[in-house]
């Protein structure tokens, strides 16, 4: 499939002049779609070392090898080097202890990402989820896509879903701690909560603009569930559809459209609304049911269609259902959030959450973690 570049800040790297090396040939993965740069890492810290190795491969650009065209070398803590293919980078991140030596290996492997793969790293991006132990009983919880360092941000006992990011250190949820539906928004470092709306019948997820200045959400305050957006303290409704239901709004990179999900034709499918205008137009009509869109940075939408079992598929809104890629096998795939390397996505499937490679033949899907639970709902911060 088609990749194109965002941009991400990487704390604490330094690049460095240019070395002239002698580059080793490249390895192939067969069936992985993609030539890889094999890595030597050669560090005395072993969770460096661990993390690091991960986060390579889950790029999809590198395989770990005892040798390879790129060498890492160094001392966590000092000063670490990866040096290879005519280019150098260095790191000088703090090392105190395992969870610091996993985030100081996180920023290196973004690093290396942008100078020897041309690819934004999404190491360093968290993801939220919910874990949910019973249908009234489900938790927020947080990790990297490597899977380590798991946090669980509330303890409620109450039921929890649809968590979206407002910004790096924010995410909006839907809690019940008052016995109804309500949307919460809750620092990730601090673990300080405050209520953010109390908007009767919520039943999607609150998602926020590009810009930060408004947000969609699907509210029944006037009988069935309709599309609205909250700026400045004023809702303005975008749909009203008194015999269908809408659902899981995401903006447009530009902020001036949101993809939504509508049973209009009894069907759920991807529809796209003009916020300016309210003008609408349905986007998909194969598949029995297109839901949980993620509308990404470079104009391609990930969302779960049913055709013989749930799949991830993506597709260009601007070409419409001729540019359908399917990333996955029928299976029972739920809620798809795109990476920031516009390649990757972060999906759940049978309780567990998994990291997709979505280019042509691209990485078999690598589950995060292996912990008892039901892991669902996953949302990557951009």
């Amino acid at each position: 499939m088609r990749t194109k570049k965002t941009s991400c800040a990487i704390a604490a790297i330094l690049l460095a002049a240019s070395l002239a090396t002698n580059a080793e040939t490249v390895v192939d993965i067969s069936g992985a779609g993609t030539v890889k740069q094999a890595v030597a890492i050669n560090v005395p810290n072993a969770e460096y070392a661990k993390c690091l190795k991960k986060n390579l491969e889950l790029s999809g650009l590198f395989v770990v090898q005892t040798s390879g065209a790129i060498k890492v070398s160094g001392t966590p803590g000092e000063v670490v080097r990866a040096e290879g293919l005519g280019k150098a980078i260095s790191s000088t991140t703090a090392v105190t202890d395992a969870k610091s030596a996993r985030m100081a290996a996180r920023k290196l492997a973004d690093a290396m990402c942008e100078a020897f793969g041309g690819q934004k790293g999404f190491a360093c991006d968290k993801v939220a989820f919910i874990n949910r132990k019973g249908s009234n009983n489900a938790e927020l919880c947080m990790a990297y896509p490597d899977g380590y360092d798991i946090r669980q941000l509330t303890s409620d006992a109450k039921a929890a879903l649809g968590p979206r990011w407002k910004d790096k250190d924010t995410i909006y949820y839907i809690g019940y701690l008052n016995g109804g539906q309500q949307v919460y928004e809750i620092d990730v470092n601090t673990g300080k909560r405050k209520l953010a709306w109390n908007i009767r019948g919520v039943s999607s997820p609150a998602a926020i603009s590009p810009d930060g200045t408004k947000v969609a959400i699907v509210a029944s305050f006037q009988g069935n569930p309709d599309l609205y957006v909250l700026s400045g303290g004023r809702f303005t409704r975008l749909t009203n559809t008194p015999s269908a239901s809408e659902g899981c709004p995401s903006w447009s990179p530009d902020g001036k459209k949101i993809v939504y999900v509508s049973d209009e034709s009894r069907r759920q499918h991807l529809y796209i609304v003009d916020v300016a205008t309210k003008s609408s137009r349905r986007l998909t009509s194969k598949g029995r049911d297109n839901v949980e869109p993620d509308w990404g940075k470079d104009g391609r939408i990930a969302y779960i269609t049913k055709r013989g079992g749930s799949q991830i598929a993506v597709i260009d809104p601007a070409e419409g259902e001729s540019s359908v890629q399917l990333v996955t096998e029928p299976g029972n795939w739920e809620h798809p959030s795109w990476a920031r390397d516009m390649r990757h996505v972060v999906a759940s499937r049978d309780k567990a959450l998994f990291v997709l490679d979505t280019m042509e033949d691209g990485d078999k899907p690598r589950q995060m973690f292996h912990a008892g639970g039901n892991w669902i709902d996953p949302t990557w911060s951009k």
